[in-house]
C-alpha cells in the first residue's frame, strides 16, 4: 500500500489592526510575521532550515482561495518548484458575526439583534454547521491525497475547519471550547495514510519561535 501524508496547514498570522473576526471577507493579508512564518514552514518542509531536517516529498500544494491562505502556500510551492492549485472547500467557515469585533464588552454581544444567531452552540448557530466544515475538508483532503499518492501534500486552509476536521477523524465531538484548539498559526496537523488507512495524526509548530507573546489575534 502507498503511505501518503497530508499536511492540514493553517495559514500565518493575518494583519488586522481593528482585530476583527474577517472570516471569509476578501483583502485580509498576512503580517510581516506571518510572511515570516510562511517562510518558515517552507523552509521546514524543504530541508533548508537551519535545523537540518530532511526535505519532505511534498508534491502537491493546494489552499484556500482567500488571500492569506494563498500567500501562506506560495512560498511552499516555491520551494518545491509546483503550481499552487486552489480548492473552495478549504475555505474558512462562514460566521454571522463576521466583520464584527466579537466580545461581551464590545458592543456586538449586546446587541439583541445577534441573539438568535447564539441558541445553539453545538450546531453551531452562528454559522456554517461543523458537519458541513467536516464535509467538505474531507473531500479536500480526499482530493489532495489523491494528487500526491505515496507523497506528501500541503493544505493550506483555517484554523476551524482544521480543526473539527481532526477531531472528526479522532472520532471526537465536533463541539469544543474554542480556546482549546490545538491549531496555532502556521501549525501543520499532518495524515499519515497507508492506502485509504488513516494509520495516525501528528501535529507540529515549525515557526513556534514566531509565535507572538500577545493575546491571540482574533479571526482563524
Amino acid at each position: 500500500m502507498a503511505t501518503t501524508t497530508v499536511h492540514l496547514l493553517r495559514h500565518g498570522e493575518v494583519h488586522n489592526p481593528d482585530g476583527v473576526l474577517y472570516g471569509r471577507i476578501a483583502g485580509f493579508r498576512l503580517s510581516e510575521r506571518g510572511q515570516a512564518m510562511a517562510e518558515r514552514v517552507a523552509a521546514h518542509l524543504s530541508g533548508s532550515g537551519p535545523s537540518g531536517q530532511a526535505r519532505r516529498d511534498v508534491v502537491h500544494v493546494v489552499a484556500s482561495p482567500l488571500q492569506r491562505a494563498q500567500e501562506t502556500a506560495t512560498p511552499i510551492a516555491e520551494a518545491f518548484g509546483l503550481d499552487l492549485a486552489t480548492d473552495e472547500r478549504l475555505l474558512e467557515a462562514e460566521n454571522h458575526f463576521e466583520g464584527l469585533t466579537f466580545g461581551v464588552g464590545d458592543g456586538s454581544l449586546r446587541r439583541p439583534a445577534h441573539w438568535r444567531h447564539l441558541w445553539n452552540p453545538l450546531r453551531p448557530s452562528w454559522g456554517e454547521p461543523y458537519r458541513a466544515q467536516v464535509a467538505r475538508m474531507l473531500a479536500g483532503v480526499a482530493a489532495a491525497r489523491t494528487a500526491a499518492q505515496g507523497h506528501e501534500a500541503v493544505i493550506v486552509s483555517h484554523q476551524l475547519p482544521i480543526w473539527v476536521t481532526r477531531q472528526a477523524l479522532e472520532g471526537k465531538r465536533l463541539w469544543h471550547d474554542p480556546r482549546r484548539r490545538e491549531c496555532s498559526v502556521a501549525s501543520l496537523t499532518s495524515l499519515h495514510y497507508d492506502g485509504d488507512l488513516l494509520t495516525g495524526i501528528t501535529y507540529s509548530e515549525p515557526a513556534a519561535d514566531l509565535l507572538p507573546d500577545a493575546p491571540t489575534v482574533p479571526g482563524a
